[in-house]
Order: structure tokens, then C-alpha cells, then sequence
């Protein structure tokens, strides 16, 4: 009788405001592929980290391979044949990607050996990446894949993903299910996590549902449906998106031959980069990660400054010298990919987290109105459902699919005229998705102009009016969503856009 890989039992996890896990029984065999799903705020992640060892359990009791264990730090997990992938990077900023790897590997192992060792993986594993580069330098899309080839190197026999496809490219997701295929049928087990429920249908064979912190179901994914798994997670299928006709009005935001050398060695030159973006309309760029859209965005958001005055004009003023203050003031709202650092303060509150971008909470003197920031936090949680302990919740607290409501809810709520959104529903469930972009398409429908950065095609189809591609720091001519499909956007991904039919026509209406 083959014993279980992991078994627990009746885990229960309390915080000061939430009921993180409470009674929680789960069992996942070797070589099995187990799905953990559930909303934002379910208690996935807190699971995920007592397996791991990051977090100590109030109640219940965990088995590895038939053996009671007390896993105590991560170093315990590793040992045990554990590993893990967090949607939250745990890099160093300033190491390179090989001293990263290096800090959870045997330290009798030579910085030389784990190098050729993250090259060979990668390679092997079609994420390829560079060991020398500093963790500063890569895009969330990159740091990823760093996360992911510093877990195979341990030969894990229970590797656990959370979010792990969340900022990968489909032809990267499907190199990723060829080796988590490959890792099961060689007797490791899988807990996967994620609310992409067509990858949970396709890779898993066994699902544990979490609501509440609550085990509500356990099915074969592969017996469902979307519907019926969101049924499951949720209790209710999302609304469906409602697409009004286009009227746009003048151009809000227009780019025109921006030319940026990289600031560092390990950037990406943005080459003859024009955009417009209309007011009443979404305007997507989708591209692989590390292409440019780093430099993009923080040449329009004011982070970088160095452009030409003509390049960027914003609501028809010269703009490219202006810092992120100034652009908010002409009413440009940013929300970046990264949540934790730049989106938010980790250790401040939601309310305090609204000063980032707003200043109407601040009284003569500089005195901060609690009591009004309080208030408005407030109505961003209950409009964005953001499962929180209040308004004075640490960000750090919260899971990342509730920050991320409460941060592109904090921009959406300021009344921009001009939206750029990157990632807008990396790791948020099906539920908080179809909420953040109808919140999108309603912007839209008022007359905000909205440039939207993402990696999940899927989410650019359902709601952009026109695509670009960016590739190498160059973008592709705009393409109406009718006329975009999966393999012409994958094809452009690699840059092959100067030789299409599309792209002829609408060089020539330009």
C-alpha cells in the first residue's frame, strides 16, 4: 500500500483579525498534481506556508511520507524534499540571480557549479535566464522564472506552486506543464495553486476547494467545468462583462518616437516606441516579460524623466520632463506590477497607503485627517470587496489578490483621465478578476483613456479595443481586438511584425 506524500490534519492557523485556516484535512499522493483553489483571502497561502515551514500551526498535525514532522523554517522543508514557489518573490534585490539560488542550496556547493547548474536547468526547462544578473534588473515576469529553477534544483519531492503562471507567456506555460508533467510521472507531487481553472482542469487530477479557511469540496478538476469549479470556489459564476459601443473622443495620451537607452546593463533600449491612447477606449500591450515594458512604464508614469519634452504629451501638454506628481496633478493614475514596494508600503496601513497618491487627506500644517483617510480606505475595501481587518490593515497583510483590489481600486477611485494598468489581475481569483475589469471597461465607458500591460492574452481579448505588441523595446503597429488572434500575437511577440498584412495597413493609415 503506497503511503501519502503529505498528509494534514485538522490544521487550524488564528491571526489577531482572520480566522486564517480552520480545520483543515488535505492528502496528496506522490506523482499526484493537487490543486488548492479558492478566493482571495481563502487561506491558500497560509496553507501553503505551514507545509513549508514559514508559518507555525495553532492546532493539527502534518505527515511527510508517513512520518509525523514538526517542520520549523523553510531550511527543514528543503531538507525534508520540500519546495516551494511564493506569488510574493522571497529574492534579494541586490544579488544576482546565481547568489539568490545559492543562499537555499548546499553551502558546499561553489557559486561556479550552482551557476552552470541554474544554466543547465534552465535550458533543459525553456526558462532561460541569465545567473549574473542582479535581481534589481529583472521584471516580475523574470524573477518568476528564478523562483521556479531555484525550486527543481532541489529535486523536490513535493513541490509547491503558488500562482506560479500568473506572469508567464502561453508558450512559456505550456513549456511549464511539459516538465510539472514530467516531475509527476517521475513520482514528485505537485500542490498547485491557481485561479486560472482551465490549467487546474488541464494539470491536476486531484482539487481541495478552501472558502473561509474552510475545506467546502474536494473533486477531479478534470470532471468539471470552469463554471462548476467557480461554483465550488465562489458559490456563484462571475458576471459577465458588459461591452458597450466604442465612442472615443480626443487622443489623452500620445507617445511618438521615444527613444530611451536602458539605465542599466541589463535593461532593455526602447527603440521609436509610438501609442496613442484615446479617451473612451483600452488599449493593451502584450508582450514576453523583460521586452521593454519595465522602461515603458516608467517613462510614462514620470518614474523616468529623460525623455525628449515632444515625446510624450499627456491630455495635450508636454509631459516627458514631468515627475509622477505633476502627471497625477494633469490626471494620470499608475498601478504597477510590482503590489509590494512600489504599488504599496508594506508595513503601512491601507489608509495610510491612499498618501502615495493622494494628498486631499492632508490639512494645513501638513496634518494628516486620520479620521477622513480612515473613511475613504473604508469605501475603497467595500466597493472592491477587499477582504481586510480595516482600514489600518497592514498591505503586507493581505493576501496578494486583495492588495492588488485594493491598489487598483485606490487608482481607479482618484477619477483618472488617463489609466495605465500593468499586470491589473496577476494572482486575484475569477471573482475579483471579472470585478477589476469590468472597473476597467467602466472607466472606459466614462471617457477615461486606459493602457492596459499584461502578459495573460486572455485578459487583453476580453477587454481592449486595440493590441500592441512590444518585443525587444519596439511596439508593433496597433491591431484592432477583432482582427488580433493568439497565433499572430505570439508571432509578433518575437518581433515578426514589419512583413504582416496588418501591420502594412495600418503603417499606412498612420
Amino acid at each position: 500500500m503506497t503511503l501519502p506524500r503529505l498528509q494534514l490534519a485538522h490544521i487550524t492557523k488564528r491571526y489577531p483579525a482572520v480566522v486564517a485556516n480552520s480545520d483543515v484535512s488535505l492528502t496528496v499522493m506522490p506523482g499526484e498534481t493537487h490543486a488548492v483553489l479558492g478566493e482571495n483571502g481563502a487561506g491558500k497561502s497560509t496553507l501553503m506556508k505551514i507545509i513549508y515551514g514559514s508559518v507555525k500551526p495553532d492546532e493539527g498535525s502534518v505527515m511527510f511520507n508517513g512520518q509525523a514532522v514538526n517542520v520549523r523554517n523553510p531550511q527543514e522543508a528543503r531538507a525534508l524534499g520540500i519546495s516551494m514557489v511564493f506569488q510574493h518573490f522571497s529574492l534579494f534585490d541586490t544579488l544576482t540571480v546565481a547568489e539568490n539560488v545559492w543562499l537555499g542550496l548546499d553551502k558546499h556547493l561553489a557559486l561556479a557549479e550552482v551557476t552552470r547548474r541554474i544554466t543547465a536547468k534552465a535550458s533543459e526547462y525553456g526558462l532561460d535566464i541569465d545567473p549574473s544578473r542582479p535581481v534589481h534588473t529583472l521584471s516580475v515576469g523574470e524573477m518568476q522564472r528564478v523562483e521556479i529553477i531555484r525550486a527543481l534544483l532541489t529535486d523536490p519531492q513535493l513541490l509547491i506552486l503558488d500562482e506560479p503562471t500568473s506572469v508567464l507567456t502561453p508558450q512559456a506555460v505550456t513549456k511549464l506543464f511539459v516538465v510539472l508533467k514530467k516531475l509527476a510521472s517521475e513520482g514528485c507531487s505537485i500542490l498547485y495553486i491557481s485561479h486560472k481553472l482551465h490549467e487546474i482542469r488541464e494539470l491536476c487530477t486531484a482539487c481541495t476547494v478552501l472558502r473561509g479557511g474552510k475545506v467546502t469540496g474536494v473533486c477531479n478538476p478534470q470532471n468539471e467545468t470552469n463554471e462548476s469549479l467557480s461554483r465550488l470556489m465562489i458559490g456563484a459564476e462571475p458576471p459577465p462583462l458588459q461591452h458597450r459601443a466604442l465612442h472615443t473622443g480626443a487622443v489623452a495620451l500620445r507617445v511618438r518616437q521615444l527613444t530611451l537607452a536602458r539605465e542599466d546593463q541589463f535593461g532593455v533600449d526602447l527603440e521609436g516606441v509610438s501609442l496613442d491612447v484615446r479617451a473612451g477606449e483600452v488599449v493593451g500591450i502584450a508582450g514576453v516579460s523583460g521586452n521593454g515594458q519595465k522602461e515603458l512604464l516608467y517613462a510614462l508614469s514620470g518614474e523616468d524623466t529623460r525623455a525628449e519634452p515632444a515625446t510624450i504629451e499627456l491630455l495635450g501638454q508636454p509631459a516627458a520632463r514631468l515627475g509622477p506628481r505633476k502627471r497625477r496633478a494633469l490626471g494620470l493614475h499608475f498601478v504597477p506590477e510590482e503590489r509590494l514596494g512600489r504599488g504599496a508600503v508594506p508595513t503601512l496601513g491601507l489608509a495610510h497607503n491612499l498618501l502615495l497618491t493622494r494628498s486631499n487627506a492632508v490639512g494645513r500644517g501638513g496634518w494628516i485627517r486620520t479620521g477622513s483617510l480612515a473613511g475613504h480606505a473604508n469605501k475603497i475595501i467595500e466597493r472592491f470587496k477587499v477582504k481586510a481587518g480595516g482600514p489600518d490593515s497592514a498591505a503586507r497583510s493581505l493576501s496578494g489578490g486583495n492588495l492588488q483590489k485594493f491598489i487598483v481600486g485606490r487608482e481607479i477611485d482618484a477619477d483618472p483621465k488617463v489609466f495605465i494598468v500593468a499586470q491589473p489581475t496577476w494572482g486575484v481569483d475569477v471573482g475579483a478578476a471579472a470585478l477589476i475589469r469590468g472597473e476597467i471597461l467602466a472607466l472606459r465607458d466614462a471617457g477615461c483613456a486606459v493602457l492596459v500591460v499584461s502578459e495573460e492574452l486572455d485578459e487583453l481579448f476580453e477587454i481592449c479595443d486595440r493590441l500592441h505588441v512590444i518585443a525587444k523595446g519596439r511596439l508593433s503597429p496597433s491591431v484592432d481586438r477583432a482582427d488580433a488572434t493568439v497565433p499572430r500575437i505570439g508571432e509578433w511577440m518575437s518581433g515578426l511584425w514589419d512583413a504582416s498584412p496588418v501591420a502594412a495597413k495600418e503603417m499606412a493609415h498612420a
